[in-house]
């Protein structure tokens, strides 16, 4: 072999193992970008389009906070205190609601995993004979089955009447038709507190966020 013909077999060779290597590449990005894209599609949940969808339109609800407003089924609450539950790796938001004529109701948020919203109204001690405990209780001529029990603790902000944290306990039972009933105790309180709740759809809620407060706005106005 002369030397051209060696100078030529390596750059020939030089041309094939270049040409190896930029077929690899291609070849990885492509199986990266495959990776990729099932990736985004295995985690994106066609349910939670709707979500945010409706998030954008009504508000979050899982963003309430003490001063917001919402509007239940066309009345408007203005957010006086939030409760937020932890158990284990459980979490949920409980919101004190008030309206202009003094009413008060407790909104319950939570995800498990979609979001479910519960409207809440305590129920007087002395109209209240039942204990929880039992498989099935009967209230104000209906069945509720139970569903679930525990202890909870809980972090409070603005005003709901309760310490700041604490913990609680609680049993909650079903009944027809989508119908709640909770007994609760805070505290070391031996005295169960009755509530009866009713599921809402998205569409019954409306978040109205209010602004967070400027504490040296506030100060500069006062000083003026």
């Amino acid at each position: 072999m002369n030397g051209a013909t060696a100078y030529l077999v390596a750059v020939i060779g030089c041309l094939v193992a270049v040409a190896g290597v930029v077929v690899a590449v291609l070849a990885l990005r492509a199986r990266r970008k495959q990776a990729d894209r099932a990736t985004r599609t295995a985690d994106r949940d066609p349910f939670r389009v709707v979500d945010d969808d409706a998030d954008a339109l009504r508000g979050d609800p899982r963003k309430l906070r003490p001063g917001d407003l919402v509007e239940i089924r066309n009345t408007s609450y203005g957010v006086r205190g939030s409760l937020r539950f932890t158990e284990g790796g459980w979490s949920w938001s409980e919101h004190l609601l008030d309206d202009a004529h003094g009413a008060r109701l407790w909104l319950s948020v939570e995800e498990d995993p979609d979001l479910e919203l519960v409207l809440w109204t305590d129920l007087p001690c002395p109209d209240v004979a039942i204990e929880p405990g039992a498989a099935r209780v009967e209230f104000d001529g209906r069945h509720y089955d139970r569903d679930e029990s525990g202890r909870a603790g809980w972090t409070g902000a603005g005003s709901t009447g309760l310490d700041p944290t604490g913990t609680m306990r609680y049993h909650d039972y079903l009944g027809d038709g989508g119908a709640r009933l909770s007994f609760s105790a805070y505290g070391d309180s031996a005295d169960w507190e009755v509530s009866r709740g009713e599921r809402l759809s998205r569409a019954e809620v409306l978040v109205y966020r209010q602004p967070p407060e400027d504490p040296d706005r506030d100060r500069a106005g006062r000083a003026g």
